[in-house]
């Protein structure tokens, strides 16, 4: 199993969106590049650890941020 995970976004705006939200819930995230093997609209990405994949995915709910996809790293 991986450690990390990814949050895919469609925007920069949500990028630092997504930041903002989860480091208000508490959550170790940091701005990445998105990987090359990854497709995304945008170039930033959030890496998250990956035990804390549910509480990411509430945490965007509850803020309706818009993702395009949370996978593995």
């Amino acid at each position: 199993m991986s450690d990390f995970g990814v949050v895919l976004l469609p925007s920069t705006a949500a990028a630092l969106r997504s930041e903002k939200v989860l480091q208000q819930a508490n959550l170790q995230i940091r701005l990445i590049p998105v990987p090359r093997e990854l497709s995304s609209n945008c170039g930033i990405a959030v890496r998250f650890t990956w035990v804390d994949r549910d509480d990411v995915e509430a945490a965007l709910a509850r803020a309706q941020v818009d993702y395009e996809a949370i996978l593995p790293l």
